[in-house]
């Protein structure tokens, strides 16, 4: 499904919404034209532009991955496969509404927030943490609780 408005045109993702992220917004297929540095900012616009970068690599492996699996891959493509990943999940976003779905409770982030979130996975700041830790979470801050908290629960199950 594509939504115009003449500014921004987004567009929603089966693929996505197969994998559980909500919204399943794609943002390699979803544009605005307010996404300029002289508007968003330097940071903001740069963020997202690694952002892109990152998912449309892993987009690209795609048949790579399905045929040959992540094995064959060499190993920068493998930590970009690992971080888009983490992307993904972390662009599911816990909304209010949605809590009686999802268990999770709504969170607000700022942006400044969420960038620093982008920056932080694109940097390979949390390449160890498990991509789960990053579903449905608020900020960056509450990947690492959910790591440590995902660790606690295989440790467990031992």
């Amino acid at each position: 499904m594509t939504q115009n408005n003449g500014d921004a045109t987004t567009v929603l993702s089966r693929g996505l919404a197969a994998k559980g992220i909500y919204p399943a917004v794609d943002p390699l297929d979803s544009t605005s034209t307010m996404l300029q540095p002289q508007i968003v900012g330097e940071e903001h616009y740069e963020t997202a532009q690694r952002v892109k970068q990152t998912l449309q690599r892993y987009k690209e492996l795609q048949d790579i991955i399905a045929i040959l699996g992540l094995d064959e891959l060499s190993e920068e493509d493998r930590l970009t496969v690992a971080r888009a990943r983490k992307i993904e999940c972390f662009l599911s976003q816990p909304f209010f509404v949605a809590e009686v779905f999802t268990g999770s409770p709504g969170k607000y982030v700022g942006l400044g927030e969420t960038i620093r979130g982008f920056k932080l996975i694109l940097s390979g700041e949390f390449d160890s943490l498990p991509e789960q830790a990053f579903y449905l979470v608020g900020n960056i801050d509450e990947a690492t609780v959910k790591a440590t908290n995902l660790e606690m629960e295989n440790n467990l199950k031992k």
